[in-house]
């Protein structure tokens, strides 16, 4: 694979790992699949599933899910494990949210995702464009549910609130991995920022459900993990998804470990104990795999819990 980020771990090239068995997806095309590109590319729309390389894609855009990446395809940051290009983004596409909205209708989605890239560029960090793409959608599918997973909005005051008012069913924000960690795998953002807009967004709206995820294999050990689970749960999260990291390319931050099936089944049975609503761990999960059903779930729990 080219690297994408010369700038990655300082340009020292690090060898990637062979997979184990256990993570090595197969490809395969289906005409859903094929449906799926054409419509995105009919709208000229980015997709993380995409962008970031995601090892899931044949099997999510077989089932015509995708998670729409909106803001354009370039970062302002540029974070030692993530496969979208780093570098001056463009002027926000104001017609995104109507091309958001109608290819959500073209695919029928009754969940969808929506991530971004950073914009440390704009004032509010992509805010108010967040709430406009929540509001099209609901504007012309009003049966669909919204996921957002956002930036950390770091050093944008209390511009989350623009996204919150917009009334997503579910606000995700992922950690990534532990504190420890951040200054190598994620130099641009801070821990504690991004665990308390986790927090403030749970205060100011408790019926949108909280969500993050973190990666595994980085070095991390099984004590930081639980910390970082209990840390969640003190900021009132309510899903966690747990994955196994990849390396994009040589540039890109070092896999130091593979984590087997069993011990993601280990972590798992820890944060269910540790009381989050719903946990995916899996070598392949990420932010928004199975992200419609677990949202059917989610509210199934919810329910449970009131009564």
């Amino acid at each position: 694979m080219t690297a994408r980020h010369p700038e990655k771990v300082n340009n020292i090239d690090s060898p990637i790992q062979k997979k184990p068995a256990w993570i090595r997806v197969k490809a395969s095309y289906s005409q859903e699949y094929a449906e799926t590109k054409n419509i995105l590319k009919k709208n000229n729309l980015f997709t993380v599933c995409e962008e970031a390389s995601c090892p899931n894609i044949n099997e999510c855009w077989s089932k015509k899910h995708a998670t729409f990446m909106i803001m354009g395809d370039t970062c302002t940051r540029a974070c030692a494990f993530c496969n979208v290009k780093t570098g001056i983004p463009l002027v926000l596409d104001l017609l995104e949210p109507k091309k958001i909205a109608q290819s959500v209708k073209d695919l029928n989605l009754l969940h969808v995702v929506i991530t971004s890239v950073d914009r440390d560029d704009l004032e509010d960090g992509g805010a108010k464009h967040f709430a406009n793409v929540i509001s099209e959608i609901k504007q012309y599918n009003n049966k669909t549910t919204i996921e957002v997973l956002t930036p950390d909005f770091l050093r944008k005051g209390d511009v989350y609130k623009i996204v919150a008012d917009a009334k997503p069913d579910v606000f995700n924000h992922n950690l990534e991995t532990i504190p420890r960690l951040y200054l190598k795998v994620r130099p641009g953002s801070r821990y504690f920022q991004s665990l308390d807009l986790l927090k403030k967004v749970k205060d100011y709206d408790s019926t949108i459900f909280t969500k993050s995820g973190l990666m595994v294999g980085l070095g991390e050990t099984k004590e930081e993990i639980m910390q970082v689970m209990d840390d969640l749960r003190i900021a009132g999260v309510d899903f966690l998804t747990i994955g196994q990291y990849l390396q994009p390319s040589t540039k890109h931050y070092p896999i130091k470990n593979f984590i087997t099936p069993e011990e993601f089944e280990s972590y798992k049975l820890i944060a269910e104990g540790k009381g989050f609503l719903l946990v995916s761990s899996s070598p392949l999960t990420r932010s928004s795999y199975h992200a419609s059903e677990d949202f059917d779930i989610l509210k199934k729990k919810r329910i449970n819990k009131l009564i």
